[in-house]
């Protein structure tokens, strides 16, 4: 079990260069932001470059890009302090019982020194996320590549988009 401080970001820590924009920076499909975001290497540069990636589409390799998730999914989440996660609707709307409540669960979660987990979309799973950064924790969302979804919400501060459900 952590303590309250384990999940909590340093006062006063400075964005690294290297971030893509103020704020935020993509290492792949990992998404880090404010505090969370990281200096790049030369090796991170040179894999983040475009080239022509049409193999990967192909039924052969669907077994290394599921690895790869994996991979990634473990890789970015290999620092956090000890977490826990958060289920609930997408459709929760802002405003209501439920959705106050995960803010309130958000905050109390970071204060008992827990990172916050969430599937990183709108409604519970935001208010979660936003109490974690309201509480000045680490606020993580984990996503899934849906056509209808609008992407990783404002309140994650590390996020990793996933192609496959199961990973």
């Amino acid at each position: 079990m952590g303590n309250a401080e384990d999940a909590r970001i340093p006062e006063g820590a400075e964005v690294p260069e290297g971030a893509v924009s103020p704020g935020e920076q993509w290492l792949g499909p990992v998404l880090r932001r404010r505090e969370q975001v990281q200096p790049g290497t030369t090796d991170q540069r040179l894999l983040d470059s475009e080239g022509d990636s049409e193999w990967v589409h192909t039924d052969p390799w669907r077994v290394m890009r599921i690895q790869s998730e994996f991979v990634e999914g473990f890789g970015a989440l290999a620092e956090l302090p000890s977490a826990i996660s958060v289920f609930g609707s997408a459709r929760t709307p802002a405003g209501s019982p439920e959705y106050e409540a995960g803010v309130a669960i958000g905050k109390a979660l970071v204060d008992a020194g827990f990172a916050v987990i969430t599937g990183g979309g709108p409604g519970a799973m935001e208010a979660a996320n936003k109490g974690a950064r309201e509480a000045k924790g680490v606020s993580v969302g984990l996503g899934i590549e849906l056509p209808f979804e609008s992407g990783l919400n404002p309140h994650v501060d590390i996020g990793v988009n996933f192609r496959y459900f199961f990973v």
